[in-house]
């Protein structure tokens, strides 16, 4: 049973954002609240059921089935017939049990016509952003707060609001045309690589990595890059970025299921083939163009990383520069903070932790996981280990994953071996 909860609970990931596309797109906008009750009813039942049978050949046609069902059981009950003079409205089960296939490619345009509406121009960027991370990602109102920097509460009334904007601006899902979809393409974009890096390094949970949700991602993306209109070079960055990223992940967790950091990973598991597409989206990318767009950046950053032998031969020169634009074009106290582990690594630790100290007492500081790992790597080095454990024990508190704490119980515990 337990088992089939974790694996209802990854199809809720994978599927969420599916189903919500393809109901919304059949049944409107304006059903919104009843088709995510739908939805979540169907994931219910597929958790009761499941634990005493075997998984359905096809999960995503089973909880779609379910949940077209229960939606329509909803709008017959509460007497509002499916979008009037259309033959909808006669949709028995027979008529949802659709091939495979057919739901697949059903599934790719509602989800392409859900990623445009939800980025709306009638709606605010945070609105944009929300509704998407919620009904693209099935992200939780604490992953999206943490990924904004905003207060839990904050998102759920700001997506509650988005909703109720939605139902009125919007009454069908159509994909804009040029100018349309080009002028949404910078917030869809920074949709789908907040759902990849949720996937990528998980805020919250037992797992770090998330695959489901990074491979979700990359379909996304190329979805767009598919489209005549949406091939853009900054799109062909942002596949490049989650390819070099994806192609390390199984040099991210050894064979116990523990975090490697990056200067312990063995490289022999990168995935060369991945980072060959990389390469190949990231040259796409920089064809005519005149300002390199942060994804070209990151991009850059993380080609440094997939291709240097070993962590010591890694072109940290090249990697802190890459930073300094991006700082340069954008200012980011994120990008602040990872800048200063290619600046330690070239500068040394005592100059990293004068920038460290000088980030502390900047007004966009705020205390992270991240942050006291750096602190924490800067005091060994400068051999301060007492200062060390305190940083780690910090960090342990800061972060909310399972792996990630492990990760830094496991270097405190080291450390006090080496200082008995």
């Amino acid at each position: 049973m337990i088992e089939t909860k974790k694996q209802v609970e990854n199809l809720f990931r994978y599927e969420y954002g599916k189903i919500i596309g393809v109901l919304i797109n059949k049944f409107g906008p304006s059903n919104l609240e009843r088709i995510e009750d739908a939805v979540q009813d169907a994931l219910l039942k597929a958790m009761q059921v499941w634990g005493y049978k075997n998984l359905p050949e096809n999960p995503t046609s089973w909880l779609y089935r379910v949940a077209t069902n229960n939606l329509i059981d909803v709008l017959r009950r509460d007497k509002k017939m499916l979008l009037a003079a259309d033959d909808k409205t006669n949709l028995t089960e027979n008529h949802i049990s659709i091939p495979e296939i057919v739901l697949e490619s059903i599934i790719s345009d509602s989800q392409l016509k859900m990623i445009f509406a939800c980025c709306h121009p009638s709606l605010s960027v945070d609105y944009q952003i929300i509704l998407s991370l919620k009904l693209i990602g099935g992200f939780g109102n604490k992953e999206i707060a943490k990924a904004l920097l905003k207060k839990e509460d904050s998102v759920a009334k700001s997506y509650t609001r988005a909703k109720k904007m939605l139902k009125s601006n919007i009454t069908t899902l159509d994909i804009p045309i040029e100018i349309g979809l080009q002028s949404r393409l910078s917030i869809v974009l920074r949709v789908i690589y907040l759902l990849f890096s949720e996937g990528y390094a998980s805020s919250t949970g037992s797992e770090i990595i998330k695959r489901d949700i990074c491979l979700e991602s990359i379909r996304l993306a190329l979805m767009l890059s598919e489209n005549e209109y949406c091939n853009r070079p900054n799109v062909n960055a942002l596949l490049a970025l989650m390819c070099f990223h994806t192609s390390r992940f199984e040099a991210r967790v050894n064979e116990d299921g523990e975090l490697v950091d990056l200067e312990h990973q063995d490289r022999t598991k990168y995935d060369n083939n991945l980072i060959a597409i990389g390469i190949e989206h990231l040259e796409n990318a920089s064809k005519a163009v005149l300002e390199p767009s942060n994804y070209h950046l990151e991009a850059a950053v993380s080609y440094y990383h997939c291709i240097a032998k070993t962590f010591e031969l890694t072109d940290w020169n090249s990697i802190l520069n890459l930073y300094n634009l991006q700082l340069k074009r954008q200012y980011s106290p994120v990008v602040q903070l990872n800048r200063i582990v290619p600046y330690y690594k070239v500068n040394g630790p005592k100059k990293a932790m004068g920038k460290l100290l000088e980030f502390e007492g900047s007004a966009y500081f705020k205390v992270s996981a991240l942050y006291y790992a750096i602190k924490a790597e800067l005091l060994l080095q400068l051999g301060i280990k007492e200062e060390t454990l305190v940083a780690l024990k910090n960090a342990v508190d800061q972060t909310e994953n399972d792996m990630e704490k492990n990760h830094f119980l496991k270097k405190m515990v080291q450390l006090r071996t080496e200082m008995m």
